[in-house]
C-alpha cells in the first residue's frame, strides 16, 4: 500500500467561488445569445430602448434612472430571454447596496385606501348649477324690475299703504363657471384618443406613441410634472413606475392598483377608455 494523495485528491477543484459566476449584465448577455436573439429582438419584444438594454449589460445601470427602474428593467429582460429574474435581482441587490428600506405598513395601508377615494371634479354637476343660478337671477331681476315700475305709477294723492316696507333682497352673485384645469380633460375631442399623465407623489419613466408607432415622448417625468398626448386613433404608454403615475383618458380617471416599481404596456383608444 502506498502511501500518498488519493486520484480523488488530485481531481482539479471546481471554482464556484463569487469572481467565477458571471455578472449580472453578463448573464443577460450570455442568455439573450443562446436564445439567438439580437439587441433589436429584444428591444421589440420589451419595448426597453436599445441603449437601456446595451448599457445593462455592460453593467452601466446609469441610464435607468435608479434603483427601483434598474429592478424593473431586469426583470422585463430576464423573462424576454427566458432567465429566472430572481437571481439576478438578488445579485444586483447584493452589489449595489441592497433593497431600499421597506415602507412601514401603517403608512401603505394609509395610502392604498385613500388613493382610491381621489376623483376629479364633477363638471357636469358645475355647469348645470351654474346655470340653474343664472336663470335664476335673470328671473329675479325681471321681477324686480317690475315691482319698481308699480310704485312709480302711483296716483298723486293717494295714501300710501301703511303696512311696513318691504326689505330689499340681496342680489345672489352669479357663481362663476370652473375653469378647466389638467386633471379634468371632459372637453377632449370625441374624435380623437386623448391621454394625460401626470406624477403627483413621485416620478416615472414613460414612453408615448401614435398610432403609426411615431415616438411622441420618451423621458423622465418628474413629481409634479404631466404630459398630455393626442391622435386620431389610439395611444401606446409604457410606464416604467406605474405605481407613481396618475392616468386620464378621454375625461376619466383611470383607476388601477399599480404597484410601486411595476412596469405597465397600455394602449387606449377613442371612447370609453379601455386598456389593451
Amino acid at each position: 500500500m502506498s502511501i500518498g494523495n488519493s486520484p480523488e485528491d488530485e481531481r482539479p477543484f471546481e471554482d464556484v467561488s463569487e469572481e467565477a459566476r458571471p455578472s449580472v449584465g453578463r448573464a443577460l448577455q450570455q442568455a439573450r445569445i443562446a436564445a439567438g436573439l439580437t439587441v433589436d429582438d429584444v428591444t421589440t419584444a420589451t419595448r426597453v430602448r436599445i441603449a437601456i438594454v446595451r448599457a445593462i449589460e455592460a453593467d452601466d445601470f446609469e441610464l435607468c434612472g435608479g434603483d427601483v427602474y434598474a429592478r424593473g428593467h431586469l426583470r422585463t429582460l430576464a423573462r424576454a430571454v427566458q432567465l429566472d429574474p430572481a437571481p439576478l435581482i438578488a445579485q444586483y441587490e447584493a452589489e449595489h447596496g441592497g433593497r431600499p428600506a421597506p415602507t412601514p405598513a401603517a403608512p401603505l395601508f394609509e395610502a392604498e385606501r385613500i388613493r382610491p377615494e381621489r376623483r376629479g371634479p364633477n363638471w357636469t354637476a358645475a355647469m348645470v348649477a351654474a346655470i340653474v343660478v343664472v336663470v335664476g337671477f335673470v328671473g329675479f331681476t325681471m321681477v324686480k324690475g317690475g315691482d319698481d315700475g308699480g310704485q312709480e305709477n302711483v296716483a298723486d294723492g293717494a295714501t300710501p299703504s301703511t303696512s311696513a316696507p318691504s326689505t330689499p333682497k340681496s342680489k345672489k352673485p352669479a357663481v362663476p363657471e370652473p375653469e378647466p384645469s389638467d386633471s379634468a380633460i371632459a372637453a377632449a375631442p370625441q374624435d380623437k384618443v386623448t391621454v394625460m399623465v401626470s406624477a403627483p407623489d413621485g416620478r416615472s419613466w414613460i414612453s408615448a406613441k401614435d398610432h403609426s408607432g411615431r415616438l411622441l415622448f420618451d423621458g423622465l417625468l418628474k413629481q409634479g410634472d404631466s404630459k398630455t398626448f393626442q391622435d386620431s386613433t389610439k395611444i401606446n404608454l409604457v410606464l416604467g413606475d406605474a405605481g407613481a403615475i396618475d392616468l386620464f383618458v378621454n375625461g376619466k380617471k383611470i383607476e388601477d392598483d399599480w404597484q410601486p416599481g411595476a412596469v405597465e404596456r397600455l394602449t387606449y383608444t377613442k371612447g370609453d377608455p379601455q386598456a389593451g
